[in-house]
Formats: structure tokens, C-alpha cells, sequence
């Protein structure tokens, strides 16, 4: 008989497994210095290198094919189709850069937080594991989906489409078009073989920037979930506490400060991320108001996923404010009367610690929460607004 998730005891990796799995796809792995296949290292770090030479090749087709329409007589719509691209791959490369510049204090706080994660079956119940991972891989799930669908439409929707035209429907030729304006700097329509080595070169590039886009963002849901479990586990523990026989010297385990770290490593990135998206929210929202039925289509799932991917990061921003902030109260509201002096004191101090939650603050914004999307949706619908004058 299969065990229930509650009578399943997880380890760490497990909880990590997706975002791990996910980025190897791509030769990206967190952990290749403790790897002792030193030809399995380099032949990923290899893999990685040549993916980002590739993806960046066709960015730059993206930014000169911008320059040259935008420049030209061309209307204002064709040239900024390809807008939204480029801020989804500057966003993409961004991320990859930060990680590779915080890789060492990211597998760190990773470690920090596999040497807190209960172990034991006991202890799992009392810290609601099994609920927490459900939720978060749920969470990682439908976002994941959400924007490799984006990626995989742009990318196939035109060879599936002059796929049909051509065997099913009759047509005298087959389309040699892109899912994305590139401008190539060699014939890249022509010949068929140039075609097809040309197009899946785009495909891959559009997986790579798809897979860098959002494992950085399942690494910040896999550590914030574990840091609110922790949180969540300590307010519970707390309030639960009935003023029974103790020591003076007993110890209220205080979470370490690894929020603090997850906002050090994190901060930088989410500005820019955030900046970012409010243009691309801001393009696709304009090419969906003005553009042909199909490109709609398209651009509706680029809109969609960049407004979930900002959802999704505030969201658990706003669960790591709320769940830290939850331990001054739960540490007030406990029967803490018959308590010892040095143990009222040592509520003092978690109270007056809680005052201050744990939070990722970018900067120029205010700390990540809800407040934070709106105040993203504002800014692209100004652009958004800006654009439409101007058209």
C-alpha cells in the first residue's frame, strides 16, 4: 500500500528537486563543485556556456531587428513586436548573471537551510511538511507551465502552422517564418537546411531564456516556503506554550536570520525584474489591443505569464512579512504571566524583533508584498498609457 503524503518522511532535496532538475536541463547546476564526475562538471558548465553564446546571438538579431524598424518608416506596432522579447531575455540574462555572481552564498544559505529542515516523521507533522510541499509544487507547477507555454508558442506556433498549411490544407509552399522577429545577418529563409538549423537554434535559445527566467524565481518560492514553514512552526509553538515547569536557561529557538540572506542575494535581481516586466507587461498589453487575432493569441500568454510571475514573487514576499510578523504575536499572547523574569525578557526581545518582519526590499521599492504588484500593474499601465498617445 502506497503511504499517505502525512506518513512520508521528505528530505531537503526533495523539497528543492524541481528548480535543481529544472536548470540541469539547460547545464546549470548549483552544486557541480561538490560533483565528483569532474568530466560529468565540465561537459554541463560546457552545455551552459554554448546555450547563453547561442541565446545571446539571437538577442542581439532581436535588438537589431528593434533599431532598424524602429528607426525606418515601419508603424510603431511592427516595431515594437519585438519588444516584449527583448525585456524577457534581458530579464532571462539578469538572472543568470546574478545567480552565477551569488552562486557560493546561495548554496550557503541552502545549506543553512538544510541543517534547520526536521528530519524526523515527528517533527515533519509538527512543521506541516507534507502541506507545504503540496502547496509549493503546486505553485511551481502551474507558473512553470504557465511560462513555458509563452516560450513554446512563440517558438513552434509557426512551423506547426506552416506544418498544416502544407500537408493538410494544400499550400503551394511551406512558410519559412519565425516565432520571433530576429533580424539574421545571412539568408536565413531560403534554403531549407539553413532554415531548420537557424529555427532550432531560435527554439533552443527560447528554452534556455524560458528555463534561466524561471528557476531563479522557483529558488526564491523554495527558500521563502521554507523560511515561512519555519516561522509558522515557531508563532504555533509559541502560542501553544501554557507557562508550565521550565528552566531560566531554557532557549526560545529564534529562526537564524537567513530571510535576511534571501534579501541580500535576491533584492538586486527583483529591481530589476520588476522594472523590467512593467515594460513587458506594458508591450504586450499594447500589441494585444492593436494587433491581428493570432498575434492576440500569443501576446495574451506572454501578458498573462509576466503578470503571474510578479504575482507569485510578491505573493510570497507578502507570506514572509505576515508569517514573521505572526511570532510577536503569537509570543504575547501566550500564558507568559507565570513566567520568570529572564523568560518575559527573552519575549521582549522577539516581540520587539517581530516589529521589523522579515521581507525582501529591492531597491526603491517598498518591502515585496501585495502593495508591491500594484504598484508594478501602475507602472505599466503609465507606459501603457504613454505608448497608446503615441500611436
Amino acid at each position: 500500500r502506497k503511504p499517505k503524503s502525512d506518513d512520508k518522511v521528505f528530505t531537503f532535496e526533495e523539497l528543492t528537486r524541481f528548480p535543481m532538475t529544472f536548470y540541469k536541463t539547460i547545464g546549470e547546476d548549483l552544486y557541480s563543485d561538490r560533483d565528483p564526475n569532474v568530466i560529468r562538471r565540465y561537459l554541463l558548465r560546457f552545455y551552459l556556456v554554448l546555450g547563453f553564446l547561442n541565446f545571446n546571438a539571437y538577442v542581439v538579431g532581436e535588438i537589431a531587428y528593434f533599431i532598424v524598424h524602429i528607426m525606418s518608416t515601419t508603424t510603431l506596432l511592427e516595431a515594437t513586436a519585438v519588444a516584449p522579447c527583448i525585456g524577457f531575455s534581458f530579464m532571462a540574462d539578469f538572472k543568470q548573471f546574478g545567480l552565477t555572481v551569488n552562486r557560493k552564498r546561495l548554496v550557503r544559505l541552502l545549506d543553512d537551510l538544510k541543517e534547520i529542515f526536521p528530519l524526523d516523521l515527528e517533527a515533519q507533522r509538527k512543521y506541516n511538511v507534507s502541506f507545504y510541499r503540496k502547496h509549493m509544487n503546486r505553485v511551481m507547477t502551474l507558473f512553470t507551465i504557465l511560462c513555458m507555454t509563452y516560450t513554446s508558442s512563440f517558438s513552434f506556433y509557426p512551423a506547426i502552422k506552416s506544418t498544416i498549411k502544407y500537408y493538410l490544407m494544400g499550400s503551394e509552399i511551406f512558410e519559412r517564418n519565425y516565432g520571433f522577429h530576429i533580424l539574421f545577418p545571412y539568408d536565413a529563409e531560403t534554403d531549407l537546411t539553413v532554415y531548420w538549423f537557424s529555427y532550432w537554434g531560435l527554439a533552443h535559445c527560447a528554452y534556455v531564456a524560458g528555463v534561466s527566467y524561471v528557476c531563479v524565481d522557483l529558488l526564491l518560492i523554495a527558500t521563502i516556503t521554507q523560511l515561512t514553514m519555519h516561522f509558522n512552526f515557531i508563532a504555533n509553538d509559541l502560542e501553544a506554550y501554557e507557562g508550565g515547569d521550565h528552566s531560566d536557561e531554557e532557549n526560545i529557538k529564534y529562526l537564524p536570520n537567513l530571510s535576511e540572506e534571501v534579501n541580500n542575494i535576491l533584492s538586486f535581481l527583483i529591481l530589476w525584474n520588476f522594472i523590467a516586466a512593467s515594460l513587458v507587461i506594458c508591450f504586450a498589453g499594447f500589441q494585444i489591443t492593436a494587433s491581428n487575432v493570432e498575434d492576440i493569441v500569443l501576446y495574451f500568454i506572454f501578458f498573462s505569464a509576466s503578470l503571474v510571475q510578479v504575482f507569485v514573487v510578491c505573493y510570497y514576499g507578502d507570506e514572509m512579512i505576515s508569517s514573521s510578523s505572526r511570532i510577536g504575536h503569537s509570543a504575547f499572547n501566550q500564558n507568559w504571566l507565570p513566567c520568570s523574569t529572564k523568560y518575559k525578557r527573552i519575549l521582549q526581545f522577539i516581540i520587539a524583533r517581530s516589529q521589523k518582519p522579515a521581507s525582501i526590499r529591492p531597491p526603491t521599492f517598498p518591502p515585496i508584498s501585495f502593495n508591491t504588484f500594484m504598484k508594478v500593474i501602475s507602472m505599466s499601465y503609465q507606459f501603457f498609457a504613454l505608448l497608446r498617445t503615441t500611436y
